[in-house]
């Protein structure tokens, strides 16, 4: 059957349509005018680590090395090889881009990442990721999709227009990101590879002939037209933009190749996704008898590598001041290795942010590995991945708090990983940890929380080994004052447990046994 046919005959399909063999799917509508401004060209560049990624192997606290030598000795990166950057952490070997990127101030390291009521399920904790949702909380929009539902409603009529001509979003792959799904349809468009981006052909469309399926056939064919429309513009980028650095032969670095074309050929497109697989490292992470090498160090080297070049080639092109990246992974992988030179599903990594407007430090502290850590135990949670979200929001994208509240449902802390890239003053660079004291530990029946409130607002709860809320301490207005509080423990089972206060933008997670 011809397209002509076909368009004029069909009911309504499911998108993304294929156009000359480039999956693409078009955006919806907004009025964005804080992240879309006609004066605002920042770009977020998003990298997916699909499958769950050990940080524990990949950011190594060397503080915690002899804890961790007696639960993952069989994959434990030697000590040695550590690439550090102060005395008590560093990148793993392999992450030599990494490494390069810090020191020249261009990454920033946020510790423990995660959410509370961590699912260790693939589909759902990515679910939970992508809409910025808590964990027993189901929604179908993405985070961004909803930023930009706010801002546009009604998409997709009348775009593209003059005032906004291109894609808001853009995914380099064959689906189309859930974290750009808005409440009618996605805002993402997708972009497969360079040569199919080259081969874009015209999709032909006939007269609606009034039949019962008209709507159906006016909105495919509508959809069609735009993507036909975003098609042109994002070619007409691609042929007029360029990269100058040498990038390595890896999926992730061509997919980083192809956005920094499009920004310098002048798209206007604020957000991108790519994405990296293959980290779901349930066995042979390591090679046996040689933990330096095996799966996760090629992984790991692929994307540091990609990442560094991305990055040299934002710099080369004088653009780099106005672009933005951080990775995720849907959860981290257990403390304890298994039996297959692996690690199994767990809960909380860390999440590197970077670009030449970044704050090049490590906020917050190394994750706590005790002498006893039970089979099912993972990195206890620092930062809730939200607090990322809302602090990209606010310092990059410059949106008020109240449309933050509004896409993540709630407030959250602010970190400062961002810099003012058009001044000399950085985003304020507050302490965002503080001390708090557990004793006695090992416990029994209760044990007595200790810290300095410098007031405001505290939240004080109690987390399993698995990353669930099984106690709420408090949650209050504390002045500036000594907290000196004692906290029931004697209906918990036994096992390794974790204290996490917070207060304003301070942080602090603490490790105990109940006995």
């Amino acid at each position: 059957m011809k397209r002509r046919k076909f368009i004029q005959t069909s009911s309504l399909m499911t998108l993304p349509v294929l156009l000359s063999g480039m999956e693409v799917t078009a955006i919806a509508k907004s009025r964005l005018s804080a992240l879309i401004g006609a004066n605002d060209d920042r770009v977020l560049v998003l990298v997916q680590l699909n499958g769950g990624n050990d940080g524990l192997n990949t950011f190594i606290p060397i503080d915690q090395y002899s804890n961790l030598m007696k639960v993952r000795s069989s994959i434990m990166l030697p000590e040695s090889d550590v690439l550090k950057v102060d005395n008590k952490s560093g990148f793993h070997k392999a992450l030599t881009g990494f490494s390069n990127l810090y020191n020249d101030s261009q990454m920033a390291v946020i510790q423990a990442v995660g959410y509370p009521n961590q699912n260790r399920s693939h589909f759902r904790s990515t679910d939970i990721w992508t809409s910025a949702s808590d964990s027993e909380q189901y929604v179908s929009t993405g985070w961004l999709g909803r930023y930009f539902d706010l801002n546009y409603p009604g998409y997709p009529e009348g775009y593209p227009n003059a005032e906004n001509p291109d894609p808001f979003a853009i995914t380099i792959g064959s689906i189309v990101s859930e974290t750009c799904q808005g409440t009618a349809t996605n805002y993402s468009f997708t972009v497969s590879n360079s040569e199919d981006l080259k081969s874009i052909d015209e999709t032909e469309s006939g007269e609606s002939d009034g039949s019962c399926n008209s709507l159906e056939v006016f909105y495919i064919k509508d959809v069609i037209r735009q993507t036909n429309a975003y098609s042109s513009r994002v070619i007409d980028a691609f042929n007029k933009g360029t990269n100058i650095e040498t990038y390595p032969d890896n999926s992730l670095a061509a997919q980083l190749k192809i956005v920094a074309n499009l920004i310098s050929g002048g798209l206007k497109t604020k957000i991108y996704v790519v994405s990296q697989g293959g980290f779901d490292t349930h066995a042979s992470q390591v090679v046996p008898d040689d933990t330096s090498n095996g799966i996760h160090s090629d992984l790991l080297s692929s994307m540091g590598d990609a990442i560094q070049s991305f990055q040299k080639d934002l710099v080369k092109l004088k653009i780099d001041n106005r672009v933005v990246g951080m990775t995720f992974s849907e959860f981290g992988r257990r403390i304890k290795a298994n039996d297959s030179y692996g690690t199994d599903h767990g809960t909380a990594a860390p999440l590197f942010v970077f670009g030449s407007c970044v704050n090049s430090k490590v906020f917050g502290q190394n994750p706590e590995i005790g002498s006893n850590v039970t089979d099912d135990e993972g990195v206890a949670m620092q930062h809730d991945f939200r607090s990322i979200y809302a602090s990209l929001l606010i310092d990059w994208f410059k949106t008020p708090q109240a449309d933050v509240k509004k896409v993540l449902f709630n407030d959250f802390q602010h970190i400062p990983f961002i810099k003012d890239c058009e001044s000399t003053t950085a985003t304020s660079d507050e302490d965002v940890t503080f001390a708090l004291q557990l004793a006695p530990n090992p416990a029994f029946d209760s044990i007595n929380l200790k810290f300095q409130s410098l007031g405001g607002k505290a939240t004080a709860n109690v987390f399993d080994a698995r990353g669930f809320v099984v106690k709420n301490i408090f949650s209050k207005t504390i002045g500036q004052e000594l907290v000196n509080t004692t906290i029931s423990v004697s209906d918990l089972p036994s096992g390794s447990y974790f204290v996490r206060i917070e207060q304003g933008n301070r942080q602090h997670t603490t490790r105990f046994v109940k006995i």
